[in-house]
């Protein structure tokens, strides 16, 4: 069954407490999403109080994808630049499928859901984003039409002893 999309949502108990639960269970997973399993809940709480912040302030939107039976699947935050030569295009952040939810296609619908969202934004030209290297990410998102723009070589550090790639991807949307 497919997810059901929603930009900007409101953000109650309910949907915060979602995130939380989706954002562990990816990390857990193994998942690149800004933490390295294991992790808890309060260990996410001030980044997604962070994000949450920046949507209040208008500088993040956020996309949610709510599967059946309503409970969080997928989520992408869009981020704005604030550099007035860098206006034309936004940051793609914490892309997130649950993994009970992964292999279905739903990975895919989010990112088509997150393009057509971006191309409603006003003077957007392009969605970028960034990746960690060593799990293959590069070549999902390049197979969704983002293309591999930059490297830093050893920029993400997930463990002593273990650098990863920080790998720039861009879908240009015109």
């Amino acid at each position: 069954m497919p997810l059901t999309f929603t930009l900007d949502p409101a953000v109650t108990p309910a949907l915060r407490d979602g995130i939380l639960d989706l954002w562990t269970d990816v990390t857990d997973a193994g998942g690149a999403v800004g933490f390295v399993a294991p992790v808890t809940r309060d260990e996410i709480r001030p980044e997604l109080v962070r994000h949450l912040t920046a949507m209040a302030e208008g500088r993040h939107r956020l996309l949610v994808g709510h599967d059946e039976s309503g409970g969080v699947a997928a989520t992408a935050f869009f981020s704005f630049n604030t550099h007035r030569l860098m206006t034309h295009w936004v940051w793609l952040y914490t892309v997130m499928v649950h993994p009970k939810h992964q292999g279905q296609g739903y990975g895919r619908a989010l990112l088509a859901a997150a393009e057509d969202a971006a191309r409603g934004f006003e003077g957007i030209d392009a969605i970028r984003l960034t990746c960690r290297g060593g799990l293959g990410l590069e070549r999902f998102y390049g197979s969704c039409g983002y293309q591999e723009v930059g490297r830093v070589p050893g920029a993400i550090r997930v463990a002593p002893d273990d650098d990863r790639d920080d790998i720039i991807m861009l879908l240009p949307l015109r």
